[in-house]
């Protein structure tokens, strides 16, 4: 069961990188600010997998075929599945694309059982359906969503974004398939080191080639940066090593709880107001949690 306390470790730390990362806003541009996740976050990752590698007894797992590959499509659909969300949020209309993109548990349940063949439940099938109810409640401020906003750009750049963080958390799973070690952890963290290295390399050179004003501006915000990197690589660990021990769609359907977190960070983090809508949201979002674990038992 270790990846129960993995995604809810996980759902926490992201949600604190969230908070942390809206200091740097004003300070960076989006890409740049997407950046330090892996430009400081790197380091951590090959610090903590080197460390668990020689308490492992200090033998790098081999690394099947296909490894390289699918670290490579999960970190970019990540970084794909983010600028569509900023797209979103471009058409004016950041309530619906962010709502559409919380559709990701669902699709995520549908992508797992096609191309990894996992199967929920009943009753965590309905937990989940559940979260991601009150996951749009939270999103939208109790708002309706109606059949016709589908039509609208930010609606579609928001499933199309959910679509892609449930396909990267798919090859991230496939990925520490192809690591040859019976400990989740180790599988976890090597690929941990893959991925957010070639998410670097991808997200530095479009930095270099399109925004190299905003490098120098990187460095410069290390103190906030490196702290947004290292939350980033320690709630990525925890986020791979659910993957790897668990369904895909589970781990999703738990990692909601994120959003709780989100908005506790936004009340005595950041000073913000609740509403009584994201009250009755979390209330939805907790006991899809609930009824997803019970399904699992």
């Amino acid at each position: 069961m270790i990846w129960l306390p993995a995604t809810l470790t996980a759902g926490l730390l992201q949600a604190w990188r969230t908070a942390v990362q809206a200091r740097l806003r004003g300070t960076l541009s989006v890409n740049a600010a997407g950046l330090v996740r892996y430009l400081y976050g790197l380091p951590v990752a090959i610090i903590l997998a080197l460390a668990y590698i020689g308490w492992h007894g200090g033998a790098v797992p081999e690394l099947g075929k296909g490894f390289a590959l699918w670290a490579l499509l999960g970190g970019l659909a990540q970084l794909l599945a983010t600028n569509l969300l900023l797209m979103a949020f471009g058409y004016r209309n950041y309530v619906v694309g962010t709502a559409y993109a919380k559709t990701e548990a669902m699709q995520g349940a549908l992508l797992a059982f096609v191309l990894l063949g996992e199967r929920l439940t009943g009753l965590s099938l309905i937990g989940i359906l559940v979260g991601v109810i009150g996951v749009l409640v939270l999103s939208t401020g109790g708002r309706k969503l109606r059949l016709a906003d589908l039509k609208q750009p930010a609606a579609l750049c928001g499933l199309g974004a959910g679509f892609l963080f449930a396909l990267t958390a798919v090859f991230v799973k496939l990925a520490t398939h192809e690591v040859a070690d019976n400990d989740a952890i180790m599988r976890a963290l090597v690929t941990l080191v893959a991925v957010v290295g070639g998410q670097l390399l991808m997200q530095g050179l479009y930095i270099v080639m399109r925004e190299r004003d905003q490098v120098a501006a990187i460095f410069k915000s290390w103190r906030v940066s490196s702290q947004v990197g290292l939350l980033a690589a320690l709630g990525s660990a925890f986020w791979f090593t659910a993957f790897a021990s668990a369904p895909v769609a589970l781990v999703r359907a738990v990692g909601q709880v994120e959003v709780i977190f989100t908005l506790l960070f936004g009340r005595f983090y950041l000073n913000e107001a609740m509403k009584r809508s994201e009250i009755a949201g979390l209330l939805l979002v907790g006991l899809g949690v609930i009824l997803a674990l019970i399904g699992a038992l």
